[in-house]
């Protein structure tokens, strides 16, 4: 084999190698379903911050899990115990939000910060990241689960 006969085969294996399955996986995501999912994290907040637990619990799967709260009925129970607590002055706000495709649906993180607006003056009251992973359901895009992981002070709180 002549060196540039090499060169050639060598050009052709590097064009032609196979997509690693991470780059595939981002091609599946569609800007559809990139929109489907920015409003269920929209949906999840407003539903929740105006007591909404029904609606709240609709932004999961079926068996989704939120805490030690799995499933439909529970995670209705969890809202409603939540809403009290805030008297419907809590606003979740979510930014920098990522979607990284998976096999078996998306990867979401994104930024929280957790208002009360009933305070003079607004307070956040708790600010973190919640690490998401999110299905495709026969009645859309749901969250399987929803981990957070809130902001600690380095320096003692002060």
């Amino acid at each position: 084999m002549t060196s540039s006969t090499f060169g050639t085969l060598l050009l052709l294996s590097l064009v032609w190698t196979p997509i690693p399955a991470a780059v595939a996986a981002q091609n599946a995501l569609t800007v559809r379903d990139r929109l489907e999912i920015q409003e269920l994290y929209a949906r999840y907040a407003q539903t929740f911050d105006l007591g909404d637990a029904e609606g709240w619990a609709n932004t999961f799967a079926e068996d989704g899990v939120f805490g030690a709260s799995q499933g439909r009925t529970e995670l209705i129970e969890y809202a409603k115990g939540r809403f009290p607590r805030y008297g419907g002055h809590s606003r979740h706000w979510n930014s920098q939000l990522t979607l990284t495709p998976t096999t078996g649906g998306v990867r979401g993180v994104v930024y929280i910060m957790l208002w009360d607006v009933g305070t003079r003056p607004r307070t956040i009251i708790a600010s973190g990241i919640y690490r998401d992973i999110i299905v495709k359901t026969p009645e859309g895009w749901r969250f399987k689960t929803r981990v957070v992981e809130g902001d600690q002070p380095t320096d003692g709180g002060n």
